[in-house]
């Protein structure tokens, strides 16, 4: 299922409660199931981005992949 239908089928049950009609109890576990489905997929974005995040020395123009600084920093923490 794609997130653009999942956001759908999550508006379509939201506009039902909305208009003052009960969702049955399957409705209920499909939504938790959306839910679910949705918030991984902004998990998924928000770590796709920050794992293309770089920081670069102004000193000596070094560019440090910020996954590297924070295994080094999580290195250092333990000894």
């Amino acid at each position: 299922m794609e997130i653009n239908d999942v956001l759908a089928r999550i508006n379509e049950l939201a506009h039902k409660k909305k208009s003052g009609q009960a969702l049955t109890e399957a409705e209920l576990v499909e939504k938790k199931e959306l839910y679910r489905i949705y918030l991984d997929f902004i998990r998924g974005q928000v770590k796709s981005q920050l794992d293309r995040v770089q920081f670069v020395d102004e000193e000596t123009g070094t560019i440090t992949p910020a996954k590297d600084l924070a295994a080094a920093k999580a290195k250092k923490q333990t000894h």
